[in-house]
């Protein structure tokens, strides 16, 4: 009997242009030459054929002392399986001096099986009308220039990567190792995935429509330091009751004084934050399949199954057990489900 015959590898082409974002590049480059190499580990064919490519064939400088040298010149004849273009520092100067990377995705993209924009990289795909009508993410320093200058998209200034058919969006940065990690999920399975997110030593529980912005960032943020040690306790303690009082007490402030200090700080109130905290917790324990969702409540802190589904649907439209199913592992969120 004649063995199945190994199906070809992926090409990707990552995109990139003077003053690009090098890490933008270098993550998603690298979740899939660690697919690749975990894949030769199981005797298996390579599953991705990345190359470099931009206007024309040469070195690229980025927005760090490093160039990548491009190997392939952007050409409608000659169009890969995934094509994902990096973000810019200085994404206005970009677009300006980048017409012709504008033009030619308006020309391919319903011909290229997944084009995905990272991090300002989506004002490409905005000026090029990709994106009207449909529902993006982008960086949340640029969101709302985004939806200013291009009304008709729905931005989502908030989720890690979103996806409608064949067009991908990110987040900034290390967002874009999120979106490689769905994409070798959804051509591998998530075993796969999960072994390549453990060699690079990053989470592989992030949803596509988790926040920008988690607990700890929002921690970090807050410059008036009690207001920060009280963030960082209550992330200690989400099992147990947390009134304001009991807050206020830690903080030696007046409950009222409190609250209000806490508002200017952090930009929410405590029981927001608090239920922020939560939400992420659960998130993350839900990625465990092993753990009862009612187990996964007790553990976040929700009084209940029934006060945590709550949240979920408030916060996503979903119930938590909806979100295991779709994002227990990189959770691509699809704009169709």
């Amino acid at each position: 009997m004649n063995s199945k015959p190994a199906r070809p590898a992926r090409t990707v082409d990552v995109i990139v242009y003077p003053g690009f974002k090098a890490m933008e590049a270098i993550g998603p480059m690298s979740v899939f030459e660690y697919a690749n190499l975990h894949l030769g580990r199981r005797g298996q064919p390579l599953g991705y054929d990345v190359r470099i490519a931009s206007s024309r064939i040469g070195p690229v400088a980025s927005d760090t002392l490093m160039s990548l040298q491009a190997t392939k010149a952007l050409s409608p004849l000659a169009l890969p399986d995934d094509a994902i273009i990096v973000g810019a520092r200085h994404i206005d100067a970009a677009l300006e001096q980048g017409a012709g990377l504008v033009d030619w995705v308006r020309d391919v993209w319903p011909r290229v099986g997944r084009l995905a924009a990272l991090c300002s990289g989506a004002f490409f795909l905005a000026a090029a009308g990709v994106l009207d009508g449909k529902r993006a993410t982008t960086h949340w320093g640029v969101a709302a220039r985004l939806q200013e200058r291009f009304p008709d998209i729905s931005v989502d200034a908030d989720a890690i990567f979103v996806r409608e058919k064949n067009v991908w969006t990110s987040a900034g940065v290390t967002a874009g190792i999120d979106l490689a990690l769905a994409f070798v999920e959804e051509d591998f399975g998530r075993e796969l995935a999960l072994e390549v997110a453990t060699e690079m030593v990053v989470y592989l529980k992030r949803p596509g429509g988790q926040s920008q912005f988690s607990s700890h960032l929002l921690v970090q943020r807050t410059a008036r330091p009690s207001i920060r040690e009280i963030q960082d306790w209550v992330l200690q303690n989400l099992h147990q009751r947390l009134p304001v009082a009991l807050l206020a007490q830690k903080a030696m402030m007046s409950e009222r004084h409190f609250t209000r200090v806490f508002q200017q700080e952090v930009g929410l109130s405590t029981q927001e934050f608090i239920e922020g905290c939560r939400f992420e917790r659960a998130g993350q324990l839900l990625a465990d399949l092993s753990l009862p969702i009612k187990t996964v409540a007790a553990r976040s802190g929700f009084t209940d199954e029934a006060q945590m589904r709550r949240v979920f649907q408030k916060k996503l439209g979903i119930t938590p057990k909806t979100y295991r199913e779709r994002f227990a592992t990189t959770g691509v969120y699809d704009a169709e489900n």
